[in-house]
């Protein structure tokens, strides 16, 4: 049968049962999850394949093993993209959406994936995104979405915010010729602050990748340091800093360019000077801001010192994150090099008021001195090593009200509101009598009599727009933002549990059997973004009592990204793409599943490779065409250790994920099948090759007899007994004598074989070497160990033992080898096209009879 044939017979009987839709019960559950796709035009790419292959190996494995295997899938199907796309086509937004997602899921069944389809979750219908909105009501009434005047990207061509992470170089991510805009808008956002100590903590995520853990911790940024009252215009601004110990060496204060007060520090005379330097700036992205040539403009105002009351000018700058800290910092130019360099360039003094010995420098510093040492120029302060000078400053402003002891996070609240038409609308009506009012009437839904090309969409909808507030039922008007699509998943996973509940967001009980997420696949890029947002709603809804655990996954695995035959990332510009459903026509899914987790580890990058697959294909096709023609026999010992072994090492490789290498074990083991084996083994074999190719194991299952798929088989048991170490040392040892003939006859340019010599070693050298190894068992110390051997009934052969023991003694390890009868019996069974004579080396005048060792005779050839 053709392998086309195969394939969709197997994916209608899985279907057919329903053999992937699970429930709760008495086994132990396992719950591996894939990021889901966003559902695009285009269609499934090879890094969904990929990432479903992993996934889906797992999972399989798992249901062999006994547990309760949850699998889900959905679709991330709200987001601009798809109103673009649907904008150029001139089509709406759910209509484009909803022929994606059936293009997905007809791709994604191809596949022979174990997913639950009955648990599918759509972010863009409201059967979903009811539960959106009503969280943000609960996260509402806890003061943790809220409203706030701030600086954003906003990108001219997209009409709405972008995420710090959208901007590149200053354009929109979309549009590389589009400049992006600082705006000042009141938005929604959404506290994450809240969780900044817990997210910070990495406790209970051990299991996730470092490098994951390492971006999350810079991200959220957690320092200690002080804060710092200083009074301008005779108002109190604070400011953080983790240098209090150079308070006293502070000439110029620094407020974020972007700070929604700036122009109250502005004075009459500066302000269209600083009109001018606003407008130039291009994002408020650290990673933007960070790259920035540091520049600034005076305001005008003063600050006062809160120690000595000296008065120092009032900058503002490009380099400040309005939303990090308090949005201004003090500058301290002597000892910190970004001050410096703007010290330098707006020509602001300098006071250096830490030196590596105390001693003070009267010269002008020519950089920036930021290793520790002792103060100088600081009064009473004078002296101290400023580690101690932290300390001893902060209650300094402790005592006089002018500052304390804090810890500051980098972390900022997220910004959640879109100024566009596909996301979930915020659940918000604007009265003029009660103000902001929650509408719990949920859900809203998106409304259908929008125009789109300028704007927002929803602001054209008079239906969506108008209405009346819930409480005073006068005239009102609903916001109009709709919510980041991060918000979507943020929690999907916890749908997955009780996906079909029209009353409740999820039943309790059904949440925390199924969670955490015992595997959760996807890229390193969601490090900072999905990942912390994703914990962030694990750790709210667990304080409203729907959770009972801290953490969304136990186990967090990153997979490796595959590039275009040419090295390159995929892109159709670029014509180095792969399709999917093209790779399945011509080759079949379980041929690509495997070559997907064979090239290498499931963590690494690669390159695509057409040769590679097509091995796989060729080596699928033997396979198949094996279990055509194989008799059913008795099982024999060696077959049985070489079996039972294999399973050993591939059980260990496939819970360790790693798929490549077991891979090797299976064909290794299918290479040593011959035209009949025992239906165990055969059995044994097709269950081993299940995880990594679906139909045709159960194509070969059937063949052998068996009713029930062998999808929910039981995976083998190893047994012990049946594996015999003196089997591998066989193979390994026939096939090095037949590399050592190979060798020899090259060596002297002998083009084919009439007769082979081979030379056992001496019977001593077998007892020496049981010596030896009988003595690295027992003895601690090496140095007695040639002394023992000289005191044995060997020492006979003294001057030709120092020949062999000292490098054994050093290495610890005596070289594989087995009885020399049992190694005469191997040597007699070897397949040989020529006249073969076997002699121990006693019984030889060869020279080379010497130079024998156990389990390396000497090769002598004609």
């Amino acid at each position: 049968m053709e392998i086309k044939n195969i394939e969709s017979k197997w994916q209608k009987k899985w279907e057919e049962s329903k053999l992937f839709e699970v429930e709760k019960n008495e086994k132990p559950k396992f719950y591996v999850l894939e990021m889901f796709p966003y559902p695009s035009g285009s269609g499934l790419h090879v890094g969904h394949a990929f990432n479903y292959t992993i996934g889906d190996t797992i999972a399989r494995f798992k249901l062999m093993n006994g547990f309760n295997v949850l699998h889900p899938m959905g679709y991330d199907s709200f987001g601009l993209p798809a109103e673009n796309a649907a904008i150029k086509e001139g089509t709406h937004p759910d209509k484009y959406t909803q022929k994606s997602i059936k293009n997905f899921i007809l791709q994604q069944k191809r596949l022979g994936l174990t997913f639950d389809w009955s648990r599918m979750v759509i972010t863009s219908t409201p059967e979903f995104y009811k539960w959106d909105q009503w969280i943000f009501c609960e996260m509402y009434k806890k003061g943790l979405a809220y409203r706030k005047k701030s600086p954003i990207n906003w990108c001219p061509k997209c009409n709405t915010v972008l995420a710090n992470e959208q901007v590149q170089n200053g354009k929109c991510w979309r549009h590389e010729d589009t400049s992006v805009e600082i705006k000042h808008l009141t938005q929604w956002y959404f506290k994450t602050t809240q969780y900044a100590e817990e997210l910070n903590n990495q406790e209970k995520i051990q299991e996730w990748p470092e490098l994951v853990k390492k971006l999350q911790k810079n991200w959220i940024g957690k320092s200690y340091g002080s804060e710092v009252v200083f009074k301008i215009n005779d108002e109190d601004w604070k400011v953080f800093t983790t240098r209090p110990d150079t308070l006293m060496g502070v000439t110029f204060l620094v407020i974020s360019a972007q700070h929604t007060r700036l122009m109250d520090l502005v004075t009459k005379e500066n302000k269209d000077k600083v009109e001018k330097f606003v407008q130039k700036l291009t994002s408020v992205s650290e990673e933007e801001i960070d790259q920035l040539e540091k520049e600034g403009i005076f305001t005008g105002s003063y600050a006062v010192h809160p120690i000595t009351g000296e008065q120092v000018p009032v900058f503002a700058g490009n380099f400040v994150l309005a939303d990090y800290g308090c949005g201004m910092v003090m500058a301290v130019p002597a000892h910190d090099q970004r001050d410096f360099e703007f010290a330098k360039k707006y020509n602001i003094p300098m006071k250096v008021v830490i030196t590596a010995n105390g001693k003070q420098n009267i010269e002008e510093p020519k950089m920036a001195y930021t290793d520790a040492g002792v103060l100088v120029n600081s009064g009473k302060f004078d002296g101290l090593d400023n580690i101690k000078a932290k300390e001893e400053i902060t209650k300094e402003l402790e005592k006089i009200n002018k500052g304390n002891k804090t810890v500051n996070f980098k972390l900022r609240d997220w910004l959640i509101s879109r100024q566009r038409y596909w996301g979930t609308p915020i659940p918000i009506i604007y009265c003029e009598r009660c103000g902001e009012v929650l509408d719990e009437n949920l859900p809203i839904t998106l409304p259908m009599d929008v125009k789109f090309g300028e704007g927002n969409p929803l602001t054209t909808s008079e239906s969506f727009v108008n209405v009346k507030c819930p409480k005073c039922n006068s005239d009102a008007k609903r916001e109009t933002d709709t919510m980041d699509t991060f918000v979507n998943s943020s929690w999907y996973n916890l749908r997955y549990a009780d996906a079909n509940n029209s009353n409740e967001i999820f039943d309790k009980d059904k949440v925390n059997y199924w969670n955490p997420i015992d595997l959760y696949i996807g890229g390193k890029e969601h490090a900072c973004m999905h990942l912390i947002y994703v914990r962030f709603y694990t750790k709210f809804l667990r304080d409203l009592g729907l959770l009972n655990f801290d953490e969304p996954a136990i186990k967090m695995f990153n997979q490796g990204m595959i590039q275009g035959a040419d090295g390159n990332k995929m892109s159709k510009s670029k014509g180095n793409t792969v399709d999917v459903t093209e790779i399945i026509d011509r080759c079949g899914s379980d041929a690509l599943r495997m070559y997907l987790v064979s090239v290498a580890g499931p963590e690494s990058d690669f390159n695509w490779n057409d040769r590679g697959l097509d091995s796989i294909a060729k080596f699928l096709n033997k396979v198949q065409d094996y279990f055509e023609k194989v008799k059913v026999g008795n099982s024999q010992a060696k077959k049985d250790h070489k079996v039972h072994s294999t399973l050993k090492d591939v059980t260990v490789l496939i819970e360790k994920m790693r798929f490549n290498l077991a891979i090797i074990k299976l064909r290794e083991l299918f290479d040593y099948f011959g035209e009949e084996e025992s239906k165990e083994n055969l059995e044994i074999f097709v269950k081993m090759l299940s995880p990594f190719c679906p139909h045709l194991a159960e194509e070969f299952w059937e063949k052998l007899g068996n009713k029930e798929f062998v999808s929910n088989a039981s995976w083998p048991k190893v047994i012990e007994s049946k594996i015999n170490s003196e089997f591998d040392f066989e193979d390994k040892y026939v096939a090095s004598i037949k590399s050592d003939i190979e060798s020899v006859k090259n060596l002297v340019k002998i083009e084919k074989i009439t007769s082979l010599k081979l030379i056992i070693a001496h019977k001593w050298k077998y007892d020496l070497y049981s010596m030896l190894k009988e003595s690295l068992a027992e003895v601690s110390n090496p140095a007695e160990i040639i002394p023992r051997i000289m005191n044995s009934e060997l020492k006979q052969y003294g001057q030709e033992i120092m020949k062999i023991v000292p490098k054994i003694v050093k290495t610890k390890t005596v070289p594989d080898f087995v009885s020399r009868d049992k190694e005469e019996n191997i040597l007699k069974q070897l397949n040989l096209d020529c006249k073969v004579e076997i002699i121990f080396a006693e019984d030889s005048q060869e020279a080379k009879a010497k130079n024998a060792m156990p389990g390396k005779p000497s090769i002598l050839i004609k």
